[in-house]
């Protein structure tokens, strides 16, 4: 009772995923109070390495601080792009996420292929594997 409470009274009207990685991934969601009012939620789930759960680390920002905090935010990167790490292909990662969204694909047709019914079973799910080319966060 007190949850349904509490997710009427922040409803959740937007939300956008961004995977970092094999065991990081971002969540922003637009969330509306009672009062009609709007607020964001930026959330970073990291996969624990035991297997064991996930860690959850969130920043509310209010829509007075929207542009103040998109600034900033602008300004830390672009000083890192900039000045600190100007020779960095900052799109290497983008084309890495593509071809792992790609084999994804690959592997999801490949699972309807394999099941009568057309709907992959639990056990072809987990048993997906990807293998990455280091131990890196962001390999894929």
């Amino acid at each position: 009772m007190e949850n349904e409470r509490n997710q009427r009274r922040f409803e959740s009207v937007y939300s956008k995923k961004v995977r970092a990685g094999k065991r990081r991934t971002y969540f922003f969601d637009v969330r509306k109070t009672k009062g009609e009012d709007y607020y964001l939620t930026l959330t970073e789930s990291t996969k624990k390495f035991n297997g064991d759960g996930y860690e959850r680390h969130k920043i509310f920002l209010y829509k007075e601080d929207f542009n103040r905090f998109l600034e900033s935010l602008q300004e830390a990167i672009n000083h890192v792009k900039d000045h600190l790490m100007p020779e960095y292909d900052y799109d290497e990662f983008a084309r890495r996420h593509q071809e792992y969204e790609d084999s994804r694909e690959d592997y999801d047709d490949d699972a309807f292929e394999d099941n009568e019914e057309d709907t992959p079973t639990p056990k072809a799910v987990e048993t997906r594997k990807f293998e990455a080319e280091s131990d890196d966060d962001m390999s894929w």
